[in-house]
């Protein structure tokens, strides 16, 4: 049994930047398209979005992806790598998926060009891995920690993408364990892939301490399953609901101090 207090992080909005870059590759595949064709790029890039939503939870493959926590505009550039009938699935319709999103929000503005569906649906995909991005302040924070503690990273999503962009973070030596919600199947708040992350820690939930973004799935999750947790608050937005027993932070430069109060 490990004698090291466990701090398990979050990835995505918590180590690296996922909903804004997702926002920001719509936006930009769409400012291209107007470059093709009259339409507006903002209403684009919404509508994209919102039949991306709509195709994505129509799916037979939707329940398994609401179970290891797959979001659609994660879908729309994930490679669905590795096996298992729900990704072989996945990996078939992908394509399909892609330019369908893209052409529904096309024909809202009355275009109808089958091409540029299938250009915009590959462009996204590039757009998005152009924006991996890591906050600045994960590393400085991982580094002051690491000597005290032993580290995992537990993330929601496929495999195959969250390690894409765990690898295109610089953090992946920073973690002795890594878990995806995907390879244990189930997701946060779940307490499977915590248990996972316990277990090759070798370490009880009373020795551990959960951080990341989401109340729900990180904070309310780690506390159900016996073990601290720290809220990453980075947008400052108040929480009434917040549980009395995790720490808020606004930052990861102050995790060191509120561990200091939960450990």
């Amino acid at each position: 049994m490990s004698d090291r207090h466990a701090l398990l992080f979050d990835l995505d909005d918590t180590l690296v930047v996922e909903e804004p870059a997702a926002v920001a590759a719509f936006q930009a595949t769409a400012g291209w398209a107007a470059t093709q064709s009259d339409l507006d790029a903002g209403a684009l890039a919404a509508a994209a979005r919102e039949r991306a939503r709509e195709l994505w939870y129509a799916t037979p493959a939707h329940a398994w992806c609401l179970r290891v926590g797959i979001s659609s505009w994660e879908g729309l550039w994930c490679r669905f790598a590795g096996d298992g009938e729900d990704l072989a699935w996945l990996r078939a319709w992908s394509p399909t998926y892609r330019r369908e999103a893209w052409r529904l929000a096309l024909a809202e503005q009355g275009v109808a060009d089958g091409a540029l569906a299938q250009e915009l649906g590959e462009r996204f995909a590039r757009e998005r891995r152009e924006r991996h991005e890591t906050f600045d302040d994960a590393v400085p924070a991982l580094d002051a920690l690491a000597a005290d503690h032993a580290l995992a990273l537990v993330t929601n999503g496929a495999s195959c993408l969250q390690r894409e962009k765990l690898a295109a973070s610089g953090l992946v030596e920073r973690f002795e364990v890594v878990v995806v919600s995907a390879e244990v199947g189930a997701a946060k708040p779940d307490p499977a892939s915590f248990r996972a992350a316990l277990a090759q820690l070798d370490c009880e939930p009373g020795q551990a301490t959960m951080v990341g973004d989401s109340l729900r799935k990180d904070v309310r999750g780690a506390l159900s399953a016996g073990l601290g947790a720290v809220w990453l608050n980075r947008s400052g937005r108040p929480a009434p609901d917040r549980p009395a027993s995790a720490r808020e932070i606004a930052t990861l430069a102050e995790l060191p101090s509120a561990l200091g109060a939960v450990c």
